[in-house]
């Protein structure tokens, strides 16, 4: 089976600074070299994830490694500037995200599992999903115009792959590498790795990307589930 991204407009709506180069950066990157528009939009800030020597402005920070990341993918970026702990499916974060999918357009959304470990994920999940209903509600407003359709919605993995039966898988064998470009970008991160407090993550990416792959008889890939509700699927 081939599944091509031709003509598409795929939005990744993550939690964190580095969360879509974990999940999904290998099909944007394929996406985009099927000629796709892709975008990232980042929910929170980054601001409480210190390594063991505290950073400075570590929002600010950060924000320029996600600049740099989506820089290397050609990424359009959107960064909601919430904070780390604090997000929610309230209404200010769902008409700041509204405002993102009404500026992007997107005809394919990107998140995380509903049932992901993190609160922030999860939070993300919900507001994804509900805002891929109401963007196109004339009585929702904003600046931008109601979307004429709803996007398709997929599910991403999960860190370590706990508690997700992938529906199928995306080859990114031939992404691998700009994945791992995109994710030393996050420098703020890769060094908690050395404090004993936080997961290895280039090494816990590659371990995933491995074992997905595997699963799917290639070398790398990234695990999907579609979100299966009223003009949120779609036949591929």
């Amino acid at each position: 089976m081939r599944l091509d991204f031709v003509g598409e407009r795929i939005l990744a709506v993550v939690a964190h600074p580095d969360d879509a180069e974990l999940f999904c950066a290998g099909t944007l990157a394929r996406a985009k070299a099927n000629g796709a528009a892709v975008g990232i939009c980042v929910l929170c800030s980054g601001d409480k994830g210190q390594p063991a020597e505290p950073v400075a402005n570590l929002a600010a920070v950060r924000r320029n490694e996600m600049t740099a990341a989506a820089a290397l993918l050609g990424a359009e970026l959107f960064p909601a500037g919430f904070p780390d702990a604090e997000l929610a499916d309230a209404v200010a974060e769902r008409r700041k995200l509204m405002s993102v999918y009404r500026e992007f357009v997107p005809t394919l959304v990107l998140t995380h599992s509903p049932d992901d470990y993190h609160p922030d994920h999860r939070a993300t999940a919900a507001l994804a999903e509900a805002v891929s209903w109401f963007a196109t509600s004339r009585g929702q407003l904003t600046r931008e115009p109601p979307l004429a359709n709803q996007p398709a919605l997929w599910w991403m993995d999960t860190l370590g792959m706990t508690d997700f039966e992938p529906g199928f898988f995306i080859d990114i064998g031939k992404y691998t590498d700009l994945k791992h470009r995109m994710m030393r970008c996050h420098k703020t991160q890769l060094v908690r790795g050395k404090d004993g407090e936080f997961g290895k993550l280039e090494e816990m990416m590659r371990r995933q990307y491995e074992t997905r792959g595997a699963q799917a008889g290639v070398t790398a890939a990234e695990a999907f589930c579609i979100h299966r509700a009223f003009k949120r699927a779609r036949a591929w």
